[in-house]
């Protein structure tokens, strides 16, 4: 079988892509220094870099004082070459993240979705954040939406969310058509998953689950570095799970009636404290004494033991307003309640992502969206 050399023009596009890759992880970096690290010579370093250059990818950040002569200029992924979009979908509040190509935050805002439709409340907020960061919206390579409730991995589409009523199938394909086709709509707790691989807790781990303790309960589930769905898009919906000595749920179109919801949902936590039902959960946990965490803790188990004995991830990261409120001393207590009742015995920590960590998580997608985009259509 006889094998065709690569055309000039695809062997300058892998070199592209390389030399940008590179220089967003590394950068800035001189001509003979990304020469070097690329494997090509001064010369076609430095016609790459020009080549890019002109395409408005690539620009001069600085220069480097060598010796005789003149100083060596640097050179860096130009940040206005692109922006992306992230957005987490609240009841009562829709908060959009605008990123450049670089991966920093030029703005974020928070706005009250009071129109009841989705795709306009989309669109106002995602105009408003442009506008607040002077990036046209012609600008935005892509759009990456996190939402409660269970979305199809085959069509893209919300298939049911309690919360979020107006979240339907069908509101997808409109986002696209008002806001073009890199639209993408995900599960909010997989977007904590990618954020925590990214630059959180699970860092250097292909094989990790984040638990979402809070209002709601929640599972995202990484597998071998990827996202893992399942086949309807109800992978990771842990509130579900039957608990012995809580009732099944009877109805499940019913929210908030799964067993394991029942048992470390926050109104079963404030139960444990012995607090009014208007006290904050989070508070209660921040400040808990050993024994309210040992219950939690021991609570908490159960889901985490779970899991284990089914996916053995090795790591489980411990996310939400529950479990963010815990910190180590929480995530010790329930890897200790783990190990009591669970043959394997994986490392349980905190979340270490900092902000919000849906937003985090849908910038992380859409960056790899719009790099994809973006760095293979240089020449």
């Amino acid at each position: 079988m006889s094998r065709s050399p690569g055309t000039p023009r695809l062997l300058r596009r892998l070199n592209d892509r390389a030399a940008l890759e590179l220089l967003l992880a590394d950068g800035p970096l001189t001509r003979a220094e990304l020469g070097e690290r690329t494997g090509l010579s001064k010369v076609t370093a430095g016609q790459l870099l020009a080549r890019l250059e002109e395409r408005g990818l690539v620009e001069v950040a600085g220069e480097r004082a060598g010796g005789r002569g003149p100083h060596a200029a640097l050179y860096a992924v130009a940040p206005s070459s692109a922006y992306v979009a992230g957005l987490e979908v609240l009841p009562h509040g829709l908060t959009v993240a605008v990123a450049d190509i670089t991966g920093r935050i030029v703005v974020e805002v928070t706005v009250d979705p009071d129109d009841g439709d989705p795709v306009k409340a989309v669109h106002s907020a995602v105009a408003r954040a442009c506008e607040t960061a002077d990036v046209g919206l012609s600008q935005l390579r892509a759009f990456v939406i996190g939402t409660r409730g269970v979305v199809d991995p085959g069509s893209g589409d919300v298939r049911w969310s309690y919360d979020l009523p107006a979240w339907h199938v069908g509101v997808l394909a409109s986002l696209r058509q008002t806001l073009g086709p890199s639209v993408t709509i995900e599960n909010d707790v997989n977007l904590v998953a990618l954020a925590e691989h990214s630059y959180g807790a699970a860092a250097g781990h292909q094989d990790f689950v984040v638990m979402w303790a809070g209002v709601g309960q929640g599972l995202g589930v990484m597998l071998g570095g990827r996202l893992h769905r399942g086949i309807t898009g109800g992978a990771g919906e842990i509130g579900w799970l039957p608990v012995p000595g809580e009732p099944l749920p009877s109805d499940v179109s019913e929210p908030q009636s799964g067993s394991f919801q029942r048992l470390v949902g926050h109104e079963a936590l404030r139960g444990l404290a012995g607090a009014p039902s208007g006290a904050t959960v989070a508070d209660l946990v921040r400040d808990g004494d050993a024994a309210y965490l040992d219950a939690v803790a021991g609570r908490l188990a159960v889901g985490a033991a779970a899991v284990a004995v089914v996916l053995d991830p090795g790591l489980i990261v411990l996310s939400g307003d529950v479990g963010r409120a815990g910190g180590e001393r929480l995530a010790a207590k329930v890897e200790e309640a783990v190990a009591r009742i669970c043959p394997s015995q994986p490392r349980v920590v905190p979340t270490r992502v900092a902000g919000n960590p849906v937003l985090r998580g849908a910038l992380v997608a859409a960056l790899e969206q719009a790099r994809e985009q973006v760095f293979s259509d240089t020449v």
